[in-house]
């Protein structure tokens, strides 16, 4: 069946040599279609067209450059997961400053009124709030480079949600703890998150042909970073043991592989059997696995090759570490120097006590 396409101009015009030719033209932009109604490449022809009007409505607005960088490489390059939560927040943008003219939007004096919208929608939902401002931001961002603006007023500004995890760590009690608890299927999924460091969407989606028996090889959904892992011998010995009963190495007790919703309900209902009631997340044996490949005396260099962290990050994370564990240790000296106080105390009552009698 046909598929109707409106807004095209039909021309017949004839030739020098007596014959009559029919061309169509997309009405919106005068662009001259190739091909003939109801065949692909007119199709193609058409759509491509469209894309070029919609792309051009409301140019020199801030609608007008969302969709030039939601076009881009840099946009379209994006995990699907990444940009469809980018679209959302775009889409909130564009609803409250779409037709704002980029003159407008690049001038210094407009960051108020873009922080004043930060601020109120951050009375409810900070984190949102921040999500917003920083999703226009980049676009900003990506007009600078691209020569659209010359200024991004909002290149800088202060979150207002602030949930800093680096300091987060699974202990190994809470590794235990949780082995003994959770299924082979999530002790499996533990195991990777230790001894590789990723992400847990790409661990889910991790396929059996990333493994070639000794290292694992990715390219993460994030940051399109390629990543090479070494397996260790825990984790090889986990891998070759594990039945290969879907094309991903992360699956359900029926062999299906993970649904983003169904892991985390799963995870949640393992973490609260094994009686953690530490706020650890999933995510948090990424960093984890950070404060392990440490102190086994790897620099900061090597371990964001392997976790696909920036070194900053790396070292951010270590730094949070380090500064738990050295409280941890001094809270612990302070308790053993009060214990030997107390105990010389009882020893010094009990002399006292056996010279009196």
């Amino acid at each position: 069946m046909r598929t109707r396409l409106k807004g095209i101009n039909t021309v017949r015009a004839k030739l020098a040599d007596g014959t009559e030719a029919t061309y169509y033209y997309h009405r919106a932009t005068g662009t001259r279609l190739v091909g003939h109604p109801g065949t692909p490449e007119f199709l193609a022809s058409f759509q491509s067209a469209a894309r070029s009007a919609a792309q051009d409505r409301g140019a020199g607005t801030i609608s007008w450059l969302i969709r030039q960088y939601q076009a881009s490489g840099q946009f379209t390059n994006l995990a699907d997961s990444t940009q469809e939560i980018a679209k959302l927040n775009l889409k909130a943008v564009e609803d409250k400053w779409g037709a704002t003219p980029l003159e407008h939007a690049q001038a210094q004096r407009t960051r108020p009124l873009f922080l004043r919208w930060h601020d109120k929608l951050a009375e409810a939902h900070p984190r949102a709030a921040d999500a917003k401002l920083a999703a226009l931001a980049r676009v900003l961002s990506w007009g600078v480079d691209r020569g659209h603006i010359t200024n991004n007023p909002i290149a800088t500004f202060e979150r207002a949600y602030r949930a800093d995890r680096a300091e987060m760590i699974w202990l190994p009690e809470h590794v235990t703890a949780f082995e003994e608890a959770a299924s082979p299927e999530l002790r499996l999924a533990l195991m990777l998150a230790l001894h590789t460091g990723q992400r847990q969407a790409d661990l889910l989606a991790l396929p059996w042909s990333a493994y070639d028996g000794k290292a694992i090889t990715l390219r993460q959904g994030k940051n399109r970073r390629a990543v090479y892992v070494p397996a260790t011998t825990a984790l090889r010995t986990a891998l070759d043991a594990a039945p290969r009963r879907a094309t991903t190495i992360l699956v359900t007790d029926r062999g299906t592989s993970w649904k983003k919703r169904n892991f985390h309900e799963h995870w949640s209902e393992a973490t609260k059997a094994a009686g953690i009631t530490v706020d650890l997340h999933f995510h948090d044996l990424r960093g984890t696995a950070v404060t392990m490949l440490a102190e086994a005396g790897c620099t900061v260099p090597e371990i964001a090759t392997i976790t696909g962290h920036s070194q900053a990050h790396a070292q951010k994370i270590l730094d949070r570490y380090l500064a738990r564990t050295r409280s941890l240790a001094e809270a612990a000296i302070v308790k053993l120097e009060g214990h030997h106080r107390n105990r010389k105390l009882q020893n010094a009552l009990q002399n006292g006590s056996k010279a009196s009698t």
